[in-house]
């Protein structure tokens, strides 16, 4: 019979061991799970997706569970480093490594990549090859721009010219939108769009941020399309940028928005009546976008972020005075050329904005920032 106090206190000294103290899969500290079938340690939200695959991986807790020996005997010769150097052994350098703040979608699909289909072992490289091919077509569904219908649409990323194009019907021979990859973001947003694969695609058009909304009913293909957009903006990248390391490249691909949210929002003379706009705020082109409505197309305008040297500030600030606001927790966000003033609804959401405009303002301006600094002053 196991020494269940003997193989308890081994099981609780490897998860303390540097690679299997943090979650194999997602990255997360101290993970208390393991699979006794694959020798990795994982957290408790990446084990129930282990569960999804009881073929391929068995669970048990390392504090609840009963362990035997062999599967005790079997954790000491594997464990998450070992796992890593099998499972992980070909991962792509454009491709996205989920944490465990991603959504769901992302997280399982990097699972089922791994430990099913073995995307990254070396073993099969057709999967690598579709994500590298000079065309990559997937049909998604994509929010009209003008209502909340959502309609199949074809998307084709082309590895030639950089663009992604979307086609009206099958055997349409005219694109309705060409897309160039220079300043193409997609990012799931799942809650946003109310469908558990959402993907958000933005991209500037006549200077102006357009969104697209698209779904896929297939986990896998959502993800694969995301991936394949990654690898087109990575050679894009490359090609742009020949002498820098993919080190430096590789946060260039896709990134999240700092924060998002509404705020309320008065006009230049501050006496205008306030209006509540939706606001995403991105580190990377420094840029506080704001909406009518979360799923608009198109962006109402854009606030550029500069540095503290060259003028720009945050502060809190009072509703006194100001006209027709509901909200009260105020944020004045000063440039060289004028003074904004935003109301938050509760002082915590105040907080974290103030805290992402600080962020955005103490990062050093990039020649490409200064380009588009001087763009939004001439009105573009």
């Amino acid at each position: 019979m196991a020494n269940l106090e003997r193989n308890n206190k081994i099981l609780l000294d490897l998860v303390r061991q540097p690679g299997n103290n943090l979650c194999a899969d997602c990255g997360i500290p101290e993970p208390d799970w393991a699979s006794y079938t694959l020798g990795v340690f994982v957290c408790l939200n990446c084990s129930g997706m282990h569960r999804n695959l009881p073929a391929i991986s068995k669970m048990k807790s390392i504090r609840l569970d009963h362990w035997d020996d062999s599967l005790v005997e079997f954790m000491q010769e594997r464990g998450n480093s070992a796992a890593k150097a099998v499972f992980e052994k070909c991962v792509p350098a454009f491709f996205y490594r989920p944490q465990h703040k991603d959504c769901v979608v992302l997280r399982d699909q990097w699972i089922r990549a791994k430990y099913e289909r073995r995307e990254f072992t070396g073993e099969n490289n057709c999967f690598l090859q579709t994500y590298n091919s000079d065309l990559f077509e997937s049909i998604l569904w994509k929010k009209g721009k003008d209502n909340k219908q959502f309609l199949k649409r074809i998307f084709l990323l082309s590895r030639k010219d950089f663009t992604l194009r979307y086609f009206i019907k099958e055997d349409s021979k005219v694109p309705k939108a060409v897309i160039s990859m220079t300043n193409l973001n997609a990012v799931f947003q799942p809650e946003k769009i109310g469908h558990a694969h959402g993907l958000q695609i933005s991209y500037l058009e006549d200077e102006r941020m357009r969104n697209l909304f698209v779904y896929h009913t297939s986990g896998q293909a959502v993800v694969s399309f995301f991936n394949a957009i990654r690898a087109t903006r990575f050679a894009y990248l490359l090609k742009k940028h020949p002498t820098l390391r993919d080190n430096d490249l590789i946060p260039q691909i896709t990134s999240l928005c700092l924060k998002e949210g509404y705020m309320e929002k008065t006009g230049p003379t501050q006496r205008e009546p306030f209006k509540k706009r939706w606001f995403t705020l991105c580190s990377m082109n420094r840029k506080l976008l704001y909406f009518k409505s979360p799923l608009d197309a198109t962006e109402l305008g854009a606030v550029f972020i500069g540095t503290e040297d060259h003028g720009y500030s945050v502060s809190e600030s009072s509703s006194r005075g100001m006209r027709g606001g509901r909200w009260h927790c105020g944020i004045t966000f000063e440039t060289p050329g004028r003074q904004f003033v935003f109301m938050c609804e509760q002082e915590q959401e105040q907080k974290e904005w103030m805290e992402a405009f600080r962020k955005v303002i103490s990062q050093p301006m990039t020649p490409e920032d200064y380009t588009n600094e001087a763009n939004l002053r001439r009105g573009k």
